[in-house]
């Protein structure tokens, strides 16, 4: 997979037992940083060996029984800008970058992971995803899973599991496996290890002082779950980061919950923006933050496949109405990392965030008091330096108000 050097986030200066950064790396970071070889080594050796690599698009897709069929899900999201134009000769201009860098990969057959993929499941979470998907399928095998849209009806539930056993009877033909209860319970072992270890790593930024950037920690991730290096490497970052300091210090940073659309690989922008204009993201909502780490799974379950199945149906995603609990989260976030503003990201054309931003907006000023802006953006640096005076001018108003 192509990365710019503009994807990468620059790099922070800190002390730590009194030495300079030169001296003192922080070995965890310096790893994550280069998450994307790491993952495809990894996934090239597993391949090697004979495992099945499937495809996801997204945090509902359960890892668990993906690694249940001896296989390895490998998320492929796209985050690049020059995936887009590519893709624009299929798709319409005004979707949704995401959606438009992740079919580009495919057109150019630019992401390594993709083309490697033995099957891909699908989400239904937008409309635009889905008549993607059906481009997709062209040069992909696929699977698509039905989210029910609305929650709280009685039968959303029992339709959710029903995806979820298809999606098992799929993998066990594909693959000629056996999914059975106990390496589904191994799966799920796994799988709650690391959500526990990068909550951990979350919780670190409740600190009146936290030891690393939102930008740091948005990074500390791979598009594979559960390498065995990567869990090593949490661990030590959670041995090795308190203490640490940031440069400027983080007490002179404004303190920003950012919410909305996820930020994959290489789509960091605002990120970056917010941090270099005197924030620090200090809870990330979306699901390439907190959102998917929040619940894990039973493990001394009856029924192992049902316990899977009410942890991803729990999600809080914009495309399910009414979203309720994603308000809820948002409050007890809100509680428990002390932002002094809400950012919420949308990406062009994403009408369910969009929309669902009014309620967000009216939470936050009106139940916390909180200030909040909205950036409405795409991949492209050109609005950068208009969304850098709009955060500026959202930071200044927080201190106004001190």
């Amino acid at each position: 997979m192509k990365t710019k050097n503009s994807c990468h986030p620059p790099e922070s200066s800190f002390s730590a037992g009194g030495q300079a950064k030169e001296s003192s790396p922080v070995e965890p970071i310096a790893w994550f940083q280069d998450m994307v070889p790491h993952a495809l080594e990894y996934a090239t050796e597993e391949k090697a060996k004979g495992k099945k690599i499937v495809g996801i698009m997204c945090e509902y897709t359960p890892r668990e029984l993906i690694m249940a069929a001896n296989a390895i899900p490998v998320c492929l999201c796209g985050g690049s800008a020059e995936m887009i134009p590519p893709a624009e000769v299929y798709l319409p201009s005004n979707l949704c970058p995401l959606i438009k860098s992740t079919f580009g990969y495919s057109i150019q057959k630019a992401n390594p992971f993709l083309e490697m993929a033995d099957f891909l499941v699908a989400e239904t979470t937008c409309d635009g995803k889905k008549k993607m998907y059906e481009l997709l399928a062209e040069r992909h095998p696929m699977v698509v899973l039905e989210l029910p849209q609305k929650p709280d009806d009685p039968d959303a539930f029992q339709h959710w599991i029903k995806e979820i056993a298809k999606l098992k009877s799929e993998l066990e033909t594909r693959f000629t496996v056996t999914i059975t209860q106990e390496s589904l319970r191994d799966a799920i072992r796994k799988m709650n290890r690391e959500r526990e270890l990068r909550r951990k790593l979350a919780e670190l930024m409740k600190d009146e002082a936290p030891p690393l950037t939102g930008r740091e920690l948005l990074d500390m991730k791979s598009l594979i779950s559960c390498i065995p290096e990567d869990l090593d490497l949490f661990e030590k970052a959670l041995e090795v980061l308190p203490g640490r300091t940031l440069d400027p210090p983080a007490e002179s940073r404004i303190r920003v919950l950012l919410t909305g659309v996820p930020l994959p690989h290489g789509a960091e922008k605002v990120m970056n923006i917010i941090e270099s204009n005197g924030g620090l993201v200090v809870c990330q909502e979306n699901c390439t933050g907190l959102k998917p780490l929040l619940e894990d799974i039973r493990e001394d379950t009856l029924n192992p496949l049902e316990a899977l199945a009410e942890k991803y149906f729990h999600i809080p995603c914009s495309v399910m109405t009414t979203n309720a609990r994603r308000l809820d989260t948002l409050r007890s976030l809100i509680r428990d990392y002390k932002p002094q503003c809400v950012i919420e990201l949308v990406w062009h054309s994403c009408i369910t965030y969009d929309v669902e931003s009014y309620f967000v907006r009216k939470m936050a000023e009106e139940e916390t008091g909180l200030s909040y802006l909205k950036i409405d953006t795409d991949y492209s640096p050109s609005d950068s330096a208009r969304l850098a005076m709009r955060v500026q001018a959202l930071f200044e108003t927080v201190r106004g108000k001190r």
